[in-house]
């Protein structure tokens, strides 16, 4: 008998439609129509991704189901930020960087005592809501060698442990000798053995202590690890000669090494120059890059070196009255206030204006730079994460809204998007990358295969909304944050998930230290030859 053509066909729609079903997957997590970019392809495109067990599954035009779903439409979703110069790396430091688009923050100029950097990150395992990581001081290595300092409680305390330890002034301007001065490389060489990122340099800080042979050797500590340093380099802030001339030290040292260095926050005097020497080595292949961030003013510590009458008034020419600011009561500084404040509060944060509000935007232009915001701290130190940011003391407004005044900046001055995402996210993930770091080379990317740190925000309403009067008020216009396939940030409201994974390198049996001989440490410069060569070696020679 001839069979029923209609019903022959029913049944093999129906087949089809059931093995379509046996083989569709349904994901942990989806994100829907939303432009999806991805700064390192230059993949831009309506689509939708798919998340399961933290990391993109699929990017796909097709449609996608998931046990979570985001409507994406008239959103962007992006690769989450990534802040490389982050010193709050605190509960609430976290919460605010996360309101921001901030999946990965991380100290690499600071630092944390490299004799902590195991217990600092087995203290965030677990209880941290965004991706966390550090670098092995160079400043508290020399504090806990020329000061003395040992309170362990303090030191885990990581970067914000300068607020301590600054009371003291060996770690800034002692010169070390032999003996103490390979004390400090071999603890900086303890936390690189321990996972460290890299090297943290606070030289700026410490210019009148540190040597040039002591800072070739800590750069050659994390040259035998593979390893960068980030420097806030000896004349920062300072003129545009001064300025290059630091970020001339650090580069000079890192080419000597063959290692990779980075010049933390050169939006200064002489910015143009240090871009330019930056960009022509990255062009030729060197790991070296440097770091912006759209503010024209900084923050520090009142006891500053540079901030010194001396230097800052006599020397550069400014005013207290019209450049140093507290920015708790609003008022800039007098001599006499200055004065007055270093012997009662030495380490007070203040806010620093040193730059012409119109470059903030030509910063954000520049190739082939990482934004890095400097995020300083807030009281209380050790707020929970979720206390309300209105208890919060005032701060400089980089720490709450630098990643959103990034896009809004953008917004305004017609910066290409994709540009501003490099910049956000991908330039870090790429350079470090390139150092070995296996949780830099799976994020910074919208591909499939890499972690699924997400950001969702609208292009035409995401801002910033701290402000030096209010420095902690948190952005807006995110409609999702997602830290390792975790919905963290949803339409701006902070989440009680705490999906944040160490950013580290595997830790090492046996630390890679090497003493300095004594000759070497004292000589200015050391060849490695005879005093008296005959000529020059041939060329080729090593």
């Amino acid at each position: 008998m001839k069979p029923n053509s209609s019903f022959t066909a029913v049944a093999f729609a129906s087949a089809l439609l059931f093995a379509s079903a046996a083989t569709a997957q349904e994901y942990d997590l989806v994100i829907l129509n939303g432009r999806v970019m991805d700064p390192e392809t230059l993949y831009d495109s309506i689509a939708n991704v798919g998340i399961s067990d933290g990391r993109i599954v699929e990017i796909s035009k097709e449609p996608l189901t998931g046990a979570e779903e985001i409507d994406a439409s008239g959103h962007i979703v992006a690769p989450g930020f990534i802040d490389t110069h982050f010193h709050w790396q605190q509960p609430m430091g976290y919460s605010l960087g996360l309101r921001d688009g901030l999946t990965s923050s991380m100290d690499i100029e600071e630092g944390c005592a490299g004799t902590i950097i195991a217990k600092w990150y087995e203290a965030r395992a677990g209880v941290t809501q965004a991706n966390y990581g550090c670098a092995s001081s160079h400043e508290l290595a020399r504090s806990i060698v020329l000061d003395g300092f040992a309170d362990q409680e303090i030191l885990l305390h990581g970067p914000a442990a300068a607020l301590e330890t600054r009371k003291a002034s060996g770690w800034s301007l002692t010169e070390a000798d032999y003996d103490t001065g390979n004390q400090i490389l071999q603890i900086i060489d303890k936390g690189l053995q321990d996972g460290a990122l890299g090297i943290g340099s606070t030289l700026g800080y410490m210019r009148d202590g540190v040597t040039s042979r002591e800072m070739f050797e800590v750069q050659k500590v994390g040259a035998r690890y593979g390893r960068h340093t980030a420097v806030h380099t000896r004349f920062t802030p300072d003129n545009a000669t001064f300025e290059n001339l630091g970020l001339q030290e650090i580069i000079a040292n890192a080419l000597a090494l063959d290692a990779p260095a980075t010049i933390n926050h050169y939006n200064n005097p002489g910015w143009r120059l240090g871009h330019e020497i930056i960009q022509r080595l990255q062009e030729q292949g060197f790991n070296i890059w440097g770091e912006i961030y759209p503010y024209a003013a900084g923050s520090t510590a009142l006891n500053a070196v540079f901030l010194k009458p001396e230097n800052w008034v006599d020397r550069l020419g400014h005013s207290y009255e019209d450049t140093l600011q507290d920015p708790v009561t609003g008022d800039f500084y007098t001599l006499e206030t200055y004065n007055k404040g270093l012997e009662e509060t030495p380490t007070k944060e203040i806010v620093l204006f040193k730059m012409p509000p119109e470059d903030s935007v030509k910063w954000l232009t520049l190739r082939g730079t990482t934004m890095a915001s400097d995020a300083m701290f807030a009281e209380p130190l050790m707020a929970p994460w979720n206390t309300p940011f209105e208890e919060l003391g005032n701060m400089h407004p980089r720490g709450a809204g630098a990643r959103a005044a990034t896009l809004r900046l953008g917004r305004e001055n017609d910066i290409p998007m994709m540009h501003l995402l490099s910049i956000l996210s991908y330039n870090a993930a790429h350079h470090l990358g390139r150092t070995g770091l296996k949780a830099m080379q799976e994020r910074g990317r919208m591909q499939e295969g890499m972690v699924a740190d997400i950001v969702v925000f609208d292009p035409e309403t995401v801002t910033d909304n701290a402000t030096y009067d209010q420095g902690s008020i948190p952005s807006t216009g995110f409609k999702a944050v997602i830290v390792h396939g975790e919905v963290t940030v949803r339409d701006d409201e902070l989440l009680e998930v705490f999906a944040g994974q160490p950013i580290r390198f595997e830790p090492e049996d046996q630390p890679r230290f090497e003493t300095v001989t004594e000759e070497a440490w004292n000589r200015e410069f050391s060849t490695g030859m005879p005093d008296v060569a005959p000529g020059i070696p041939p060329q080729g020679a090593n």
